[in-house]
């Protein structure tokens, strides 16, 4: 069953990272630059991290710390600048200088590294059935991406280059930070790494915070911030922290491949896109593809057939 939930969670926060594609690119550059997005972002999830860190007892039952050792707020610290500043800082400045479906294409490498670094680590181990899933969804993800008009070009390298580099950074993050994750709360961990992540952020954003003329900026645009800074940091960030935490940092980077298909099924609801027997083949391969790359939801699986199959022949 807690699998289960925790691939809930990552599919609907993976719809959360669908959406904040397109409407980034309402907001950077027109109205807010990149950097000083990032740091709205940091700075509204950082007010509500520090807001709910002492209800947390009454929602959350966890035996883990709450208080932080010394010698980790420099782990909390390493967590922050891979995983909070300097990779939102890359992707959202990536996203602004190139196009959304070329940093759609580009975080798919972000399981392959995580699965790398894993393994180079330590974190998780390898396995062939791990590796074909992987792979299996990132041949689904290509499949959905047919017909899509990339645009890589000069024009858009410095920002292919940033959206790439912010992948890696933010891979590292999804198996550095689950050492954290085993010894301290979701909500301490999340706290401590966004204000460290202010901290790091603000001298990119003085410039660009300045510049910003409010009375300009329409409703939605500041209803679409309001989005990017509640959902696609706060509530992604939390959820994000707490199936890693409970699946591992490998299923939780597998569930990237998953942004193209809830991309494309916001296009195919809006009208903006058609449903066509190579999307739907590319869904079911890779819905397999991310359950071959969890070794526990396969294990579950494996039990409740047994069971079944038990029941069967009595």
């Amino acid at each position: 069953m807690k699998q289960i939930k925790v691939h809930l969670v990552l599919l609907f926060v993976t719809l959360i990272y669908a959406i904040t594609f397109s409407i980034a690119k309402d907001i950077m550059p027109t109205y807010v630059g990149s950097s000083a997005m990032v740091f709205f972002r940091i700075l509204g999830a950082l007010i509500l991290f520090w807001t709910i860190a002492p209800l947390e007892k009454y929602f959350f039952v966890s035996a883990l710390q709450t208080k932080i050792e010394t010698q980790d707020f420099k782990r909390l610290f390493i967590a922050a600048m891979f995983g909070v500043a300097f990779n939102m800082l890359l992707f959202f400045k990536g996203l602004q200088l190139s196009y959304p479906i070329n940093g759609a294409v580009l975080m798919l490498n972000t399981p392959i590294f995580v699965l790398l670094i894993a393994w180079i680590t330590g974190s998780e181990k390898l396995s062939f059935k791990k590796i074909a899933g992987i792979l299996l969804a990132a041949f689904g993800a290509a499949l959905l991406m047919l017909g899509k008009k990339l645009q890589f070009s000069q024009d858009t390298l410095l920002g292919d280059i940033f959206v790439t580099i912010n992948a890696i950074f933010y891979a590292y993050y999804l198996v550095y930070v689950r050492k954290l994750l085993s010894k301290y709360t979701v909500i301490t961990v999340s706290k401590w790494t966004f204000l460290f992540g202010l901290l790091i952020v603000t001298p990119f954003a003085i410039n660009e915070l300045q510049q910003i003329n409010f009375s300009q900026i329409p409703t939605f645009i500041y209803l679409e911030i309001a989005f990017v800074v509640f959902f696609t940091t706060f509530v992604a960030y939390l959820l994000n922290a707490w199936a890693i935490e409970k699946g591992g940092s490998v299923i939780v980077g597998s569930y990237i491949y998953l942004q193209p298909l809830f991309a494309t099924y916001i296009a195919v609801s809006l009208g903006k896109d058609s449903l066509t027997a190579i999307k739907v083949i590319a869904a079911v391969v890779l819905f397999v593809g991310v359950f071959l790359s969890s070794d526990k939801q396969q294990e579950i699986m494996k039990k409740n057939l047994g069971k079944l199959y038990a029941r069967v022949k009595k």
